[in-house]
């Protein structure tokens, strides 16, 4: 499985992609904000920016909501690097948009999914990526995993290409439930990622390795 950060800050991204782990980065026009990442040409080099730190996919937000303003930013965006991966909204304008970039052999990633027919019609649309919001929609008591289950038996049953990129993951349980059905990507935050290396047995444990190897005058 595939590990993406999602996130805006480079810091973060920076310390994900030392960590040797980092297979990619999303995006979207929130966590710019966040950084406080304003304007066209900021948000742009930005982009740049984190192409540059990571050699995998960064998959970049079109704002528009409309087929011919997806089209010109999806394609001002895809000119920046390839790395970029255009990201577009489960709508008919957005699938619509899916299906041209798709023909153009532009990436994409089809988000805002929550349901296996939305991640259907994506694949339909030849999408590269489509990204069900697991924890978002474990915040309205429902099984977000139970959709992730959905998607990959529908894939496997026809074929599709498209991965699922597991999106809105919040903690480590999230990251190892979507290895076990069978997610091809998850996005995360730097705290889930890193919380995977936690086990109060293997901190006992290196304690003891260090206090013996200094009773042996090393």
């Amino acid at each position: 499985m595939k590990f993406f950060i999602d996130t805006a800050n480079l810091q973060d991204i920076e310390e994900a992609q030392a960590l040797g782990v980092l297979d990619g980065v999303t995006t979207n026009p929130s966590l710019m904000a966040k950084e406080g990442i304003t304007g066209k040409e900021n948000i742009l080099k930005h982009y740049l920016d984190i192409c540059n730190i990571v050699d995998g996919d960064v998959s970049a937000e079109v704002i528009a909501t409309d087929f011919d303003g997806m089209v010109r930013e999806g394609e001002e965006l895809a000119a920046l690097h390839p790395q970029i991966v255009v990201k577009l909204p489960m709508i008919g304008d957005g699938v619509k948009a899916c299906k041209y970039f798709s023909s153009k052999g532009i990436k994409t990633n089809v988000t805002l999914v929550f349901s296996a027919g939305q991640a259907l019609l994506a694949a339909k649309a030849g999408a590269t990526y489509v990204s069900p919001f697991l924890g978002r929609l474990d915040d309205v008591s429902t099984d977000g995993m139970h959709l992730i289950q959905e998607i990959r038996e529908i894939y496997d049953n026809y074929n599709y290409q498209t991965q699922i990129l597991s999106a809105s993951v919040r903690h480590t349980m999230h990251i190892v439930n979507c290895a076990k059905v069978g997610s091809d990507v998850m996005t995360g935050p730097l705290s889930a990622i890193k919380g995977l290396l936690k086990h109060p047995l293997t901190d006992i444990g290196l304690k003891q390795f260090v206090e013996d190897a200094k009773k042996m005058n090393l």
